[in-house]
């Protein structure tokens, strides 16, 4: 595959697991999503750990030459850095300030399959795109089905008057990383913002890019 010069993304936010999982088809989608970061040039910004799924597409990022930049909270160094952190780390007071960070860095997000820290940072970019805080694409990896019982929670969300149908779409999933990446290049935000961009004045969003904007 040739690599994508012409990506609109220069860096992508991953939020995966610091455990591996028990089957290798998820630390294989990690290290392939690992790969087409690096194919399409675009830098990793991720949470900070060198342990599970979050070390495994660090290192390949970073060992395919692309930039790296994690953010972790103080607590966690013991817990999800082991032995030499992984690219540039930068460690913050707790996890509000790591999302911050971590959004602020990023042109777009995508998660990795992962417990309840993942999919609440998926949420949370979910969220504010809803809300009209940002419009980064949000991408889910959903390697061999992993997030199907969640994508089915988000359809009855719709059909049950909770989530709004040009909301749904803010999610875009795909099973592989080449194809999720092409989805996301192509995505263009349908929803109805719930409040306009230019009035969220969060001081922790301050830095996004005025390029996402209208």
């Amino acid at each position: 595959m040739e690599t994508n010069s012409s990506s609109k993304f220069k860096k992508i936010c991953v939020f995966c697991g610091s455990n591996p999982g028990h089957r290798k088809v998820f630390s294989d989608a990690a290290l392939e999503l690992g790969n087409e970061l690096v194919l399409r040039k675009m830098d990793l910004v991720y949470g900070g750990g060198s342990v599970g799924l979050m070390g495994l597409i660090a290192q390949r990022v970073y060992d395919g030459g692309c930039h790296v930049f994690g953010v972790i909270p103080k607590a966690l160094v013991p817990i999800e850095i082991s032995g030499e952190s992984v690219g540039d780390v930068k460690i913050v007071p707790d996890m509000h300030e790591r999302k911050a960070e971590m959004a602020r860095q990023a042109d777009a997000f995508i998660a990795l399959p992962g417990g309840y820290g993942t999919m609440e940072e998926l949420l949370e970019m979910i969220t504010w795109a809803q809300l009209g805080i940002h419009k980064k694409p949000v991408g889910l990896l959903n390697v061999d089905g992993y997030y199907n019982s969640l994508l089915t929670l988000f359809d009855n969300g719709v059909e049950e008057g909770f989530i709004k149908p040009g909301a749904r779409h803010i999610v875009v999933s795909a099973p592989t990383a080449r194809e999720l990446l092409n989805k996301m290049e192509q995505y263009t935000p349908s929803h109805d913002h719930v409040a306009p961009y230019e009035s969220w004045e969060m001081e922790q969003l301050t830095n996004y890019s005025r390029e996402q904007s209208p």
